[in-house]
């Protein structure tokens, strides 16, 4: 806006309020205008019409008895065809639309619990928006958007807040880990019976390709010695293995002791024994 020898220049988006001897004349749009001063007229000041923002704190309490900082975003602007009802029936814009959006935060979130007024902030602002453009449309100005733009609840009660929805994560977390844990034992069990099974299984046939080797031994001994007699040829083997055992055992560093009798008639003893497990497992193989 600029001035000078009774010319007037008015910048875009702006407007400009003429007086004539202290009386409203009209609104100056932008462009270069006559303003002779010796005649009377003068400026009585110039309005923006461009887009304002005005971010309101409002403290208030809702029904579950949490007070809460709610924060609006309102965005405003003078219309150019009411400008000398914007200049002139207010003095300060932002104070009266602080004081409604006061009015309509305090009359809307005290209906509500804390959750429900995180899940309704968009009805909120619109609530907001409405009763603005209601009344302020009567002072020249348009409501462009209005806009919930945090709601801040008592530290102390964020913090429960939070600690709740931690409690509640770490039980779930919880639950997960011990059904995994539950499917981990039950894996390990599958798995041991399994392996439990294949081992008594391999050794059921471990012993039954001993006792065939035994018995084919024997029949081919007697065919092949006359004279002697299934016993002998059992014993002899028995007596065999034995010593092969012996052998075995004291060859290694790393094998347990075994205390076994060594007298004359441990060996019969010895055979005694081995030949009667064998003939019962024959036996109960039949």
């Amino acid at each position: 806006m600029g001035q000078a020898f009774g010319c007037l220049q008015v910048d875009q988006s702006n407007v400009i309020i003429r007086e004539h001897f202290g009386k409203f004349d009209d609104v100056l749009e932008p462009g270069c205008h006559c303003l002779p001063w010796c005649l009377g007229y003068q400026v009585a000041g110039g309005l923006s019409l461009r887009v304002q923002q005005l971010d309101v704190r409002c403290e208030t309490k809702t029904k579950d008895n949490v007070f809460v900082t709610v924060v609006a975003s309102v965005q405003y602007r003078a219309v150019a065809d009411k400008a000398s009802d914007a200049f002139y029936r207010l003095t300060n814009t932002r104070e009266q639309i602080q004081s409604y959006v006061f009015d309509v935060i305090r009359a809307s979130v005290p209906k509500l619990n804390l959750d429900a007024v995180f899940e309704q902030k968009n009805d909120i602002a619109k609530s907001v928006e409405d009763e603005l453009e209601k009344a302020m449309s009567t002072y020249g100005y348009e409501i462009v958007q209005t806009l919930i733009v945090d709601i801040e609840p008592d530290p102390h009660v964020k913090r429960a807040m939070n600690e709740i929805n931690a409690a509640a994560r770490m039980r779930v977390a919880a639950n997960d880990k011990a059904e995994a844990d539950k499917i981990l034992q039950i894996k390990k069990a599958e798995g041991e019976a399994e392996s439990k099974y294949l081992s008594g299984l391999g050794i059921a046939r471990q012993r039954q390709a001993i006792v065939d080797g035994l018995r084919d031994s024997v029949l081919a001994f007697s065919e092949n010695v006359p004279g002697t007699t299934a016993k002998d040829v059992m014993d002899m083997v028995l007596v065999t293995q034995y010593f092969d055992t012996m052998k075995e055992i004291g060859a290694s560093s790393k094998s347990s002791s075994v205390f076994i009798p060594h007298g004359p008639g441990a060996v019969r003893d010895v055979a005694s024994q081995i030949r009667e497990g064998l003939l019962q497992a024959q036996s109960l193989k039949s």
